[in-house]
């Protein structure tokens, strides 16, 4: 993956955020390591503490602070583009709105929980003529596009099937989907819309083709309240059998505080990221609950099977079960060889003709501090900045037709999977 510098000479672009939280602060941030190339102008955030937080960051005016995305909207238009990275269910109306007042849209996967929603932020955004780059964060990836440049090359023969998994990790997912804002279908949206999605995009792209059909099965296997230990408390803090738990709030949080750590995921659960604050959370906010008993329906492990065009096979597996914590595992396999990589940086290559492997080297350079998804949370700011400042848009690989397309496809997936059976997409189209 070539990254082309932006020239100081170029126009500085100017953005706004919608949800000044943990992902918009990360994209945000790409403006301190290149004040050259953008500008942060705005701000709107209900939360105020992290409204205020993020003022004081970029040294915003306080008539460019906003406590309601709709105040911004009543106003001349402020900037180039508008960071959209506020809850998954409260991503359609901003965009939408935004999008008419001619500004350029950075939106945080996915683009919307709902099928009719995300068709209509593509069209919004074809309408008003204003470019939507969606953040499937995978696809600008090193090593995930070298993975594609050795597919597209023919260098392992035909491509035959992809073999794909999500590693979630266990903590992670007690964070974020049994006890967080992602645990339950109807406040936010399945798991393999709201964690994977960028997966079942990564494996379309890999593919090349269209997907002609779609199976899933999975299920909420262990974070029932069935399975909660006889003994056990409704919250961590008080909890007998506490020190027995794999996901202990105390163990998860408290440890980390006690460490001095204050990012993700203390600086998601209390604004002051130390002991006694952390622990007061736990003994009264849902970061503190059973996992065994809070109200979370989301799949804890799901698998798809997909064909695509050419008799192309995948499999994607999303676990909530691993020790490993969002490092993707792939496998690739061609008539001439196969592709392996089980980290950021390296991915394998054995020839069946020379029965020789080689090793890419794909590390990421220099990230400038965004080190998010193996770099490519800093990949996809720099494209998405040398799109705009070009005026290229083919530049964007996650424009809005092309991203509708795999978001179509995880909601084919998991009506696949409630109704126990394969869809067969090429009959429908």
């Amino acid at each position: 993956f070539e990254f082309t510098r932006i020239m100081a000479d170029k126009k500085l672009l100017s953005a706004i955020v919608i949800g000044a939280g943990e992902r918009g602060n990360v994209y945000a941030s790409y403006s301190k390591q290149f004040p050259e190339q953008v500008e942060i102008l705005g701000v709107a955030e209900p939360r105020k503490y992290y409204r205020d937080k993020f003022a004081e960051k970029y040294n915003l005016p306080e008539d460019k602070v906003f406590d309601d995305w709709k105040e911004i909207v009543k106003v001349p238009k402020i900037s180039d583009f508008a960071i959209v990275t506020t809850q998954d269910r409260d991503h359609h109306d901003p965009t939408v709105a935004l999008a008419k007042l001619g500004y350029h849209i950075l939106l945080e996967k996915p683009m919307a929980a709902t099928e009719r929603e995300c068709i209509s932020i593509a069209e919004a955004c074809e309408a008003a003529n204003v470019q939507l780059c969606v953040c499937h964060v995978l696809r600008y990836s090193p090593v995930n596009r070298k993975i594609k440049e050795i597919i597209t090359s023919g260098e392992i023969g035909d491509l035959v099937h992809i073999q794909h998994t999500e590693p979630v990790g266990f903590a992670h997912f007690a964070h974020s989907f049994v006890r967080g804002n992602w645990r339950n279908e109807a406040l936010s949206a399945p798991s393999l819309l709201a964690k994977s999605c960028h997966d079942i995009d990564l494996i379309k792209y890999w593919a090349g083709g269209a997907c002609e059909s779609v199976s899933s099965i999975g299920s909420l296997k262990h974070f029932r309240s069935e399975n909660k230990p006889a003994q056990a408390a409704s919250r961590c803090m008080d909890c007998p059998v506490e020190s027995t738990c794999a996901y202990s709030a105390k163990k998860i949080y408290l440890r980390l505080a006690e460490k001095g750590h204050k990012g993700w995921p203390i600086s998601v659960i209390s604004e002051t990221p130390d002991i006694e604050s952390v622990a007061n959370v736990l003994k009264t906010g849902p970061y503190g609950r059973c996992v065994y008993e809070c109200d979370n329906d989301v799949m804890d492990h799901q698998v798809v099977s997909m064909e695509f065009e050419g008799g192309i096979t995948a499999s994607f597996t999303m676990m909530a079960f691993t020790e490993r914590m969002c490092v993707r595992q792939t496998m690739v396999y061609g008539t001439k060889g196969e592709l392996s990589c089980t980290d950021d940086r390296n991915v394998h290559q054995f020839d069946f003709l020379s029965r020789t492997e080689k090793v890419h080297d794909c590390s990421p350079g220099d990230l400038h501090g965004m080190q998010g998804h193996g770099g490519a949370d800093f990949h996809l700011m720099s494209t998405w900045v040398s799109a705009l400042m070009s005026k290229d848009p083919s530049k964007i690989e996650t424009n809005a037709q092309d991203t509708l397309s795999s978001h179509l496809l995880v909601f084919e997936a998991e009506k696949a999977r409630k109704e126990g059976k394969t869809i067969h997409l090429k009959q429908k189209s």
